[in-house]
């Protein structure tokens, strides 16, 4: 059925009145097309960056019936692709299209104008399988001759889908190959330096950039920059981030928004708000404005350096974005109210936390709002999360995180709270320490429950903490506050004996 979609959209176009226009040359005998028709031809496939898109639009001004006849067959081209694509998608993985490919029509689809434009469109379609993509390109490869020439525009998207493989030789081998066949095309360089930056080669990409560099056919784009600005801020080479903005303005290039966004995202890897923020005040004060990739970016520097204020007004802006399935940014902004005072911290937090679906749980996140809820002295609010955490066997080992959770018992005046607490907590493996039972003891005390402030010495020889002479004295107030002057003065003795003792304790006796 598909194929049969196929020959019948070659039909209409081979029936086509707009086929035979004489704004097509290419429809004419392979024998009267110019070497450098063809190689115009070629290069019209190689967009990249901001001069091709003003050529095209200058393209349309002085012929618009022209462009406009032009775009009509290409969409009839492209439904006939489309009908090709479903059915080499319905291959099982490992077979060979050949067979679909070798019916003819595609070799038909090749020769309608522009030539070989098909092949571009066949292989945009099949990039959500890049393997059988790239079988298709070999294919297509093989057929490839003097009156329908390999494309740059196929061998950038050959590059592209190898490196989506995570396949780097293959890339390099194309890139090779576009080479020996004549073809020297800026974006088959920006092709390969993609490729090494994505797979981590961060070496080969500038390599890449140098050897473009010295071409003498080709020469950087913005685009070129941009890739190599993405890969120094990848690395945070802060350095070789301002050389290489400073060689785009010593060039006759002028920044794209992928240039400041890539710039901005640089910066607040390296956490250097002060470029960050410099970088997007020119944007604002110049002709490329922000878009909503450079708010979201912002919104992201705001969070991680805690400047709410401005962090808030950002999020305005895009909060309709943010709240579609944005999550590390809206975890981001947790993170920066929950390290905060404001006063509102609670509030904000908790309309956040309303935005995140329930399975997509970060321990982190859970452990920074129990902190949050402890320093708010929101008992119920702590212990929830807390419960939650001890189901899910996360274990809290920052000493900061367990004096927050024991200073809100202390404040709440929960000992019997605090002492199940710890007891779950010694079971789940969380950091234990001192101040957890010495917490313990003085909250027993206040409460005149001296036998269970005896007890938690126990505890403590269990989990090997020893007596400081902090232990002692909080028995000493303990007991000389009740009136058990005795006791007192018994466990200055132990102080003593423990070699704890000064002038200060003999003059208590």
């Amino acid at each position: 059925m598909a194929m049969a979609r196929a020959k019948h959209g070659l039909f209409l176009l081979l029936h086509s009145r707009r086929f035979f226009s004489l704004d097509y040359p290419l429809c004419r005998s392979p024998n009267t097309l110019s070497p450098s028709y063809l190689t115009a031809a070629a290069r019209g496939f190689c967009s990249d960056g901001i001069s091709d898109l003003r050529d095209r639009i200058l393209r349309l001004s002085e012929n618009p019936a022209s462009v406009s006849t032009a775009s009509a067959d290409k969409e009839a081209v492209r439904s006939a692709v489309s009908a090709l694509a479903d059915e080499l998608l319905a291959l099982p993985d490992g077979q060979d299209p050949a067979v679909s490919l070798g019916s003819g029509s595609f070799d038909a689809l090749l020769r309608l104008p522009p030539a070989g434009f098909a092949s571009v469109e066949l292989l945009s379609r099949l990039k959500s399988r890049p393997l059988l993509a790239l079988q298709v390109f070999n294919w297509r490869k093989r057929q490839a001759d003097a009156e329908i020439p390999m494309l740059p525009e196929e061998y950038y998207k050959a590059i592209t889908l190898a490196s989506r493989t995570k396949n780097v030789d293959l890339a390099a081998e194309l890139f090779s190959q576009a080479i020996a066949d004549g073809i020297r095309e800026v974006c088959l360089y920006n092709a390969l330096m993609s490729t090494y930056m994505n797979n981590g080669l961060t070496k080969k990409a500038i390599w890449v950039f140098e050897v473009l560099k010295q071409d003498a056919e080709c020469k950087p784009t913005i685009v070129s920059y941009n890739i190599l600005l993405s890969v120094f801020g990848r690395s945070m080479l802060v350095e070789h981030i301002e050389t290489t903005l400073q060689a785009i303005n010593d060039s006759e290039l002028s920044y794209t928004i992928t240039t400041y966004n890539t710039a901005i995202a640089a910066y607040l890897t390296a956490w250097m708000w002060d470029k960050m923020e410099g970088m997007y005040q020119s944007m604002l004060e110049g002709p490329v404005k922000p878009d909503a990739g450079t708010l979201l970016l912002m919104l992201r520097g705001y969070a991680y350096s805690n400047n709410l204020e401005k962090m808030e007004k950002t999020y305005d802006q895009v909060k309709e974005t943010v709240n579609n399935r944005q999550w590390p940014l809206i975890y981001a902004m947790i993170c920066a109210y929950t390290k905060s005072s404001h006063p509102d911290r609670v509030k904000r937090v908790e309309a956040l936390m309303k935005l995140i679906p329930d399975d997509d749980y970060k321990p982190w996140v859970t452990v920074l709002l129990i902190k949050m809820y402890a320093q708010e002295s929101m008992i119920e609010a702590m212990e929830g999360l807390i419960s939650k955490a001890f189901q899910r066997h996360i274990i809290v080992t920052t000493a900061g995180i367990m004096r927050s959770i024991i200073s809100n018992y202390f404040r709440n005046n929960a000992v019997d709270r605090l002492a199940g607490f710890i007891r779950q907590a010694e079971y789940a493996g969380w950091r234990l320490f001192r101040s957890l039972y010495h917490c313990k003891m003085v909250m027993y005390g206040q409460q005149n429950r001296l036998e269970e402030m005896l007890g938690v010495l126990d505890e403590m020889e269990n989990f090997r903490f020893s007596r400081t002479r902090k232990t002692f004295l909080i028995m000493y107030k303990a007991y000389y506050n009740t009136g058990r002057r005795p006791e007192a003065a018994t466990v200055i003795g132990m102080m003593w004996k423990h070699g704890y003792g000064n002038d200060e304790d003999a003059f208590v006796l």
